[in-house]
């Protein structure tokens, strides 16, 4: 079985995110900083080169796979800002369809800028994602 890829790192938050060239994007992501640290109770990490992590949870799939990853995070991209996290709850779709513009993978949600969504419905929905990554079976 391979091992995952995407791993804390002793690499600088601060250092990562002041790299960022777009001031507004740079901005975003002080934001989201402050939200998902107060969310969780938790110091940011950095996953991988470019994933901005807190706390994390160990995970196993029927196939066998299992691992750890950020319980929530997110990653400033090229032309968006990659919101991790888990928008499958009962309340999800009716908060998803209220936040503004936006894309929602699996579980990946995807934000041009913060100014683009309704800062109360993200939060919500942070929180809401990592509530639901607690309550996962160790």
């Amino acid at each position: 079985m391979s091992e995952n890829k995407t791993k804390p790192t002793d690499s600088s938050v601060s250092t990562f995110l002041d790299a960022v060239e777009d001031d507004q994007r740079r901005e975003d992501c002080q934001a989201l900083l402050a939200m998902m640290a107060r969310i969780t109770g938790k110091p940011a990490a950095m996953w991988g080169p470019s994933i901005v992590g807190f706390d994390s949870y160990h995970y196993r799939y029927a196939s066998g796979r299992e691992g750890d990853m950020a319980v929530t995070g997110f990653s400033p991209r090229k032309h968006d800002i990659s919101v991790y996290l888990t928008a499958s709850g009962p309340d999800q779709a009716g908060l998803l369809a209220r936040l503004g513009r936006h894309k929602m993978g699996k579980s990946c949600l995807s934000i041009r800028r913060l100014s683009d969504v309704d800062p109360e419905v993200l939060e919500k929905l942070v929180a809401d994602s990592v509530a639901a990554v607690k309550r996962l079976p160790v």
